[in-house]
């Protein structure tokens, strides 16, 4: 029976040639030093996890993004409404006040028109 041992690591000399292809891997290899922190070269097996807590992250930024947005224009419509509502009410207390009698008397009394003084008299005819 053979006795259990460990494979000896690859010397830097001896790793065998990958092409002249370079991968996203060998960028992050070549620009950080990241076999202090994880070993050995990059572990494959972490990219998946990795890009989807990124994908999930990048969901979230976005849906705070678009609820800060829909809050701004909810905000700016809630103040447009409010001045228009300043609006019609002062339209409306205009429209009150110039159809009173008494405005309306002063804007006739330019074409010849006047108020009566005296009740309408009530005309009764006899079959």
């Amino acid at each position: 029976m053979s006795q259990n041992t460990f494979k000896s690591k690859l010397k830097a000399e001896s790793r065998p040639k990958r092409g002249s292809r370079k991968t996203i891997f060998t960028w992050i290899e070549e620009k950080w030093d990241v076999t202090g922190i994880l070993g050995e070269g990059v572990p494959v097996q972490l990219v998946p996890p990795v890009g989807f807590v990124a994908l999930i992250a990048l969901i979230y930024i976005w849906g705070n993004h678009r609820a800060e947005n829909m809050v701004r224009k909810i905000e700016k419509a809630q103040q447009e409404l409010g001045d228009l509502r300043a609006d019609v009410t002062t339209l409306e207390s205009e429209i009150m006040l110039s159809s009173m009698q008494s405005e309306v008397a002063k804007r006739v009394e330019a074409q010849g028109l006047f108020e009566l003084n005296q009740p309408p008299i009530k005309i009764e005819v006899e079959k």
